[in-house]
């Protein structure tokens, strides 16, 4: 029922690089992998297997690094070899949807497959919506069809983009932007379904004579929401954003991703009907948890490697460890199913986490400081190893590179698996 997702763009960051962030609100239990995908050509007339439906391939696909359920083709979030970086949002809307179409989760992976650009991710799903529509269930024990939102950047465009069906609107962002689980796009946008005022008005949900659409006043449906899910988390989003716009870097990011309000990083408890019961970290077991998150450095140079800092989890009982998706990603963040896996990354950090809810407040403020600790050692050892690999690629020697990068996320992995078992040794006595 969650996410949220954020975007920044370089003049309103502290280093003029692009960040986009995500936090993925899923059911609980849900283990999420980190699945490297490789640049793939395709026969002609090859078709590929979404979710629930077979659709034509492309020539090409790029390579691409995501996160994803378990039992999804798609991915809730990723970026691709382009350095475009996607992620969606459920949300709720007025037209009914069907057993099957695209899920959010396909179109974020065929956006990524398929775009070298912002704009021309947005081109192709867009398309792809208006041809195939949404519809199946994007829950695994639930037949809950539902519609999506979309954050898109490179490192130098974004947009929001807002669906209902295969109508849909999409606005460019300026310099700062966040979706949360609601339709928030009014009468702004940039551009548009051919036909969405006009089926509005046909619908009844809209006057012709006020022009284009307000498409979240026309389309959007709350009436089985709970009303305290999207609205304080958006506005939260954004404060943060705004009070950060000109300094914002990875660090602000990985921060507004754990916020809880004003708790900050350690989860409060609060009764459902407290208007910030849905924080951005979310805690709302059996309905939703935040199972996974991203930070991704999206740099225009192409000596600068892109940082994918991802989080497997609820980030603020969790590090985030740097990914470097020109490089090969430890293979053991794609393992874990349906079932507690010791050998899964996601199932350990879903471990700690069970032991820190004994006690959010005895036990939470414990782990952030051992974690935070860690995390502080592995950004500056990332800044040296970057600011290494830049100098390399500049001097010709890009192979060698893109080992080291290889075996530092690989030592990453290492220490990280280590501290929580040790931590969790800890609070478990």
């Amino acid at each position: 029922m969650g996410c949220d997702t954020l975007v920044a763009l370089p003049g309103a960051t502290r280093d003029g690089v692009a960040l986009f962030a995500k936090n993925s609100d899923r059911p609980p239990r849900e283990c999420q992998r980190l699945v490297q995908v490789p640049r793939r050509t395709h026969p002609r007339g090859a078709r590929v297997r979404c979710q629930y439906l077979d659709i034509p391939e492309v020539a090409e696909t790029a390579a691409v690094l995501g996160s994803q359920p378990y039992w999804l083709w798609g991915f809730e979030h990723g970026v691709n070899e382009h350095r475009v970086a996607i992620g969606n949002e459920m949300v709720f809307a007025r037209e009914p949807l069907g057993a099957t179409g695209l899920l959010g989760m396909d179109l974020v992976r065929l956006g990524l497959e398929r775009s070298r650009t912002a704009s021309g991710a947005l081109d192709v799903m867009t398309g792809l919506l208006e041809r195939h529509g949404q519809g199946g269930s994007g829950q695994p024990h639930l037949d809950w069809p539902y519609h999506n939102a979309f954050a898109i950047a490179d490192p130098a465009e974004a947009w929001l983009l807002e669906t209902s069906g295969r109508h849909w609107v999409a606005r460019r962002v300026r310099d700062v932007g966040n979706l949360s689980n609601g339709l928030a796009l009014g009468a702004d946008w940039d551009r548009g379904a051919p036909d969405v005022t006009e089926f509005a008005v046909a619908s009844g949900w809209w006057d012709a004579a006020r022009g284009p659409v307000d498409f979240a006043a026309a389309y959007a449906d709350d009436s089985n929401v709970p009303p305290n899910l999207a609205c304080a988390r958006r506005a939260r989003a954004g404060a943060l954003l705004a009070e950060g716009r000109g300094q914002l870097a990875p660090g602000a990011m990985r921060a507004i991703l754990r916020d809880h309000y004003g708790a900050g990083p350690v989860h409060r408890p609060r009764p459902f009907d407290d208007p910030e019961f849905f924080s951005l970290c979310m805690h709302a077991d059996p309905l939703d948890n935040t199972t996974a998150s991203v930070v991704i450095s999206l740099p225009a140079d192409a000596t600068v490697p892109v940082a994918a800092w991802v989080a497997l989890g609820s980030p603020c009982v969790g590090a985030f460890l740097p990914c470097y998706p020109e490089a090969t990603v430890p293979e053991r963040l794609a393992r874990g199913g349906g079932e507690p896996d010791p050998d899964s990354p996601w199932w350990r950090m879903r471990q700690l986490l069970s032991l820190v809810e004994r006690d959010f407040a005895r036990f939470g403020p414990v782990v952030r400081a051992r974690l935070d600790a860690f995390e502080a050692r592995l950004e500056r050892d990332a800044a040296a190893l970057e600011a290494d690999t830049i100098a390399a690629r500049r001097a010709g020697e890009g192979a060698g590179a893109a080992r080291r990068l290889t075996a530092f996320m690989e030592r990453a992995v290492d220490e990280y698996l280590a501290e929580v078992e040790r931590l969790a040794r800890d609070l478990a006595a």
